[in-house]
């Protein structure tokens, strides 16, 4: 099926190159557009700029290049050396070049005519990234009433529907200002079908006091308006809501950590953030270590960093249980201010070693730019990535803790130690374990974290509130508490930060928290069974 529409449209190329060529590039005319002043010039490029003939484009070109020279009433199109010789500019025949040849001087406003036009040619070339490269650069310009013939001529041949689109809409926008009323009113119900903030642009500008003065045709731009605006407002609706929900990864992963060293252990561990701190230095590392010694595979350190992160974090993590950790259980208050004196030594420790200054993360070349879903809303990969990553952890850590024979220790001993001591489980060795793997995620979080800011030693200090907040709110020891708790909070602190503003956002989201702890002390989800008792 596919071929016969593309014999259709090299076809209708055909003719309309057979057509143009009806209309040749004439000596004369490449004289008036290379002489004169830029006014005559550039009248005389739109001109010729409908006929889309070959012969121009390379003309255009090598105005812009300047290898062009005027003698008597002729243009010359020089060769890349001018002892070489030259070509006429319209007939394409070989000449010498006099010796009183001048150059030709464009300045800004005739240059930029000419790009334009080039731009304009390209719409008609036999490849679709040239067409689509060319279809961006005149929509960043001002289309000039002359570019309508070429517009018709490229729509007409277009085979491929997303620029075909493309072309209607800027077909649309020289109609607006066309001074036939047909072709103003149909171009109001052509921008009404747009989703573009351009589109809304123009029907403003348009409904302007010194715009359209025709009643019916300003009740359709009224029209299509209302209907681009509500179009851009969805668009706005769903950025707000990924946005809440890479947030909501982000918190995921930054309390699932925390949730096994709080809620399993009970450790109020305010060194957490800095141990994501850690794991994002470790990412840097590794990412030095590919640009300097395995540059052809720089996009893949990320795949080296993901475990590096981890396990740097958990040594560090096993370090603090067993020298300082573990002396304080069922102690919090000796525990939190432990910990926070960690936290500050584990801060300098890096300001000593890396400096005080932010180290730069750079994303791989895949984790780079993002997928276009409307005109305003683009999904940035790198978002993307973190959200899948975090769920990929969180199922990692549900089916450890469920299945695994770690996941069975670790819960015995939270339960109950005694007993899980007297049938021979070594506590204090499953205890190294479960704040080691606690610290781990940490580390993961941190390596994601990189990819989306600056990494400096304060980088802990942004997430560790938000962690502990996620925590309590979901459910001491629940992981889909963790989970409901990360994705709600994060979607309402944007939510909120559109009305009132990222600090008040703040303030406000701490608030539903208090109240919501208040009414229902146990969070999303209480604990069952005997731990509930306890």
């Amino acid at each position: 099926m596919l071929r016969p529409l593309r014999w259709i449209s090299w076809l209708c190329a055909g003719l309309l190159a057979l057509s143009s060529s009806a209309h040749a590039l004439s000596p004369q005319q490449a004289y008036a557009i290379a002489a004169g002043e830029p006014d005559a010039r550039i009248t005389a490029l739109n001109q010729a700029v409908a006929e889309a003939d070959p012969a121009l484009g390379r003309l255009v070109q090598a105005l812009l290049d300047d290898q062009v020279r005027v003698a008597g009433s002729v243009a010359y199109v020089v060769q890349a050396d001018v002892a070489v010789g030259a070509v006429i500019a319209g007939s394409e025949a070989p000449a010498p070049l006099p010796l009183d040849a001048e150059e030709v001087v464009n300045n800004n406003r005739m240059r930029a005519a000419l790009e334009a036009v080039m731009g304009a040619l390209r719409l008609v070339s036999p490849e679709a990234k040239v067409r689509q490269a060319a279809i961006q650069t005149l929509s960043q310009q001002a289309l000039l009433p002359a570019q309508l013939p070429l517009i018709d001529k490229a729509l007409a041949v277009e085979p491929d529907l997303g620029l075909q689109a493309q072309l209607k809409m800027m077909r649309a926008t020289l109609w607006l200002a066309s001074e036939e009323r047909d072709q103003r009113l149909q171009a109001a119900h052509l921008l009404g079908q747009s989703a573009q903030s351009q589109a809304k642009s123009l029907l403003q500008d348009r409904l302007g006091p010194e715009g359209e003065t025709d009643l019916e045709i300003r009740s359709a731009l009224m029209m299509s308006l209302a209907a681009v605006e509500n179009r851009l407002a969805w668009g706005e609706r769903l950025g707000v809501l990924f946005t809440g929900l890479s947030l909501g990864s982000i918190l995921l992963l930054v309390a699932l950590g925390l949730a096994i060293t709080y809620g399993l252990m009970g450790v109020i561990n305010m060194a957490h953030g800095e141990l994501m701190m850690i794991g994002a230095y470790a990412t840097y590392m590794v990412q030095n270590l590919f640009r300097q010694h395995l540059p052809g595979y720089f996009d893949a350190y990320i795949v080296a960093a993901i475990p590096a992160s981890f396990l740097v974090a958990a040594l560090v993590g096993a370090a603090l249980e067993r020298s300082v950790i573990r002396w304080l259980y069922g102690r919090p208050l000796e525990t939190l201010l432990a910990t926070w004196g960690i936290s500050l030594m584990l801060m300098q420790a890096v300001r000593s070693l890396f400096g005080a200054q932010n180290v730069a993360v750079e994303n791989p070349s895949w984790l780079s730019g993002g997928v276009q879903v409307l005109s305003n809303l683009t999904l940035p990969y790198n978002r993307l990535a973190i959200i899948v990553f975090a769920f990929l952890v969180l199922g990692g850590v549900a089916l450890m803790i469920a299945k695994t024979r770690l996941g069975l220790f670790v819960r015995g001993v939270t339960q109950n130690r005694r007993m899980a001591a007297c049938v021979g489980i070594p506590t204090a060795r499953i205890d190294t374990y479960a704040f080691s793997l606690g610290a781990g995620i940490a580390g993961l979080a941190g390596c994601a974290l990189s990819q989306i800011g600056n990494v400096g030693p304060d980088l802990g200090q942004s997430y560790i509130v938000d962690a502990f907040m996620v925590v309590v709110t979901g459910g001491v020891g629940q992981l889909a508490g963790t989970v409901y708790a990360a994705l709600g909070l994060g979607v309402l602190n944007k939510l909120l930060e559109g009305v009132a503003g990222a600090v008040l956002a703040k303030i406000m989201v701490l608030v539903c928290i208090v109240v919501f702890i208040q009414k229902r002390p146990q969070g999303l989800f209480a604990l069952k069974g005997r731990s509930a008792d306890a």
